[in-house]
């Protein structure tokens, strides 16, 4: 089972443009250690599509080798041919993956979708999640989303990137009874709208301490003490979420600056700081950094 903070894992990079096994053995244990209830890899924060197949399947690898089992590992299969999301489906079964991820083709009509969602439940681990990405629109309609649940068994999450996730949040809940799983990640500006509306998991990118004490709070009903910690993410996130690419490469050197990744380097992004937002950047590194260091009495020692 999954549950609270389940964070999309960042690919780290050599200077050489590398897959940094290393770095991601790091990232690994650092997540677990900081209480996640699992973790996802190959997603839109892990570049998945600057990387080769081959890539992937060594990153799938790497990551359930240094889990073992501890917590849930999920991979996203997206991927441009279908044909290459069946593959990575079989490569996430036979490391030991607990799950899948994939965003259905846009093309595709819902019979299509159909005998998809079969095949690669077919050839990968039991849990299979659906994403629901959609950054300008409302995403796959409900009775789209309630029809493929009810035909395929191991279509469980469903995560919603979309306009409007609050209501489509409760709107799946309510019209599959609490059956079928729902999560959210890109609007981790609304955590606290998404938590009262229960959602099953939450899918943010780095300061996992961070939103796992928010959580942790929130589970046990202090809802103000979740909401002053999360007060406090909150101007990080207006930086950091302006557009993909800027969340990824933020990110991507908040984990160089604690430690976790020897380098920030990122992957073809159309996206580079100027000198405007290098500042707001820093600065809010700076808040991260802090409110990472109140969560990590150890933090120095790293």
């Amino acid at each position: 089972t999954m549950k609270g903070i389940v964070p999309s894992l960042n690919t780290p990079f050599s200077l050489d443009g590398c897959v940094d096994v290393v770095s991601l053995r790091r990232l690994v244990n650092h997540t677990i250690d900081a209480g996640c209830g699992g973790m996802l890899g190959l997603a839109v924060a892990g570049e998945h599509q600057t990387l080769s197949q081959a890539e992937k399947s060594r990153f799938i690898e790497v990551v359930t080798e240094t889990n073992i089992g501890r917590i849930p590992f999920i991979v996203s299969v997206t991927a441009p041919d279908p044909s290459a999301s069946i593959a990575l489906a079989k490569v996430a079964k036979t490391a030991g993956a607990s799950g899948i991820c994939v965003q259905l083709p846009e093309a595709f009509g819902f019979q299509q979708k159909l005998e998809f969602l079969k095949e690669l439940a077919h050839y990968g681990p039991d849990l299979l999640m659906v994403q629901d990405l959609d950054w300008t629109g409302d995403g796959l309609p409900l009775e789209e989303i309630v029809a493929l649940f009810e035909k395929v068994e191991q279509f469980s999450w469903l995560k919603i990137e979309t306009l409007q996730t609050g209501p489509k949040y409760s709107a799946v809940l309510d019209a599959t009874e609490g059956a079928l799983k729902v999560c959210g990640g890109w609007a981790v500006r609304q955590l606290m709208d998404a938590m009262a509306r229960g959602v099953n998991a939450f899918i943010p990118t780095g300061m996992e301490r961070v939103y796992v004490a928010i959580h942790r709070s929130y589970e046990k009903g202090d809802i103000a003490a979740a909401t002053t910690l999360f007060e406090r993410v909150r101007p990080i996130l207006n930086f950091s979420n302006q557009h993909i690419d800027i969340s990824i490469r933020f990110f991507k050197e908040l984990r160089k600056a604690e430690g976790l990744f020897d380098t920030s380097v990122c992957r073809a992004l159309s996206l580079d700081f100027d000198e405007y937002q290098r500042l707001e950047a820093d600065d809010a590194k700076i808040a991260a950094l802090g409110l990472i260091r109140e969560m990590t009495p150890s933090f120095g020692d790293q």
